[in-house]
């Protein structure tokens, strides 16, 4: 397998965890808060800590996507 095509290879399989990762936090931010107020009070924590992972994720995916062009 050449370079490029194990490089590619890498890309694919990192953009596709990035994908997921990202889909499984909106799938969070989708379910909304808890009835239970300690529990809502945890997830609103964590709910900060989700923004800087999606955004992390979401410039990295861009990243990706653009060498991933320049690839063909």
């Amino acid at each position: 397998m050449s370079d490029v095509n194990n490089e590619k290879e890498q890309l694919l399989k990192k953009r596709d965890e990035l994908r997921a990762r990202l889909d499984s936090i909106e799938k969070d931010y989708r379910q909304g808060l808890d009835p239970d107020s300690e529990e809502q009070a945890v997830q609103l924590e964590n709910a900060e800590v989700l923004e800087g992972i999606a955004k992390s994720a979401s410039e990295e995916l861009q990243r990706i996507e653009k060498k991933l062009a320049e690839l063909g």
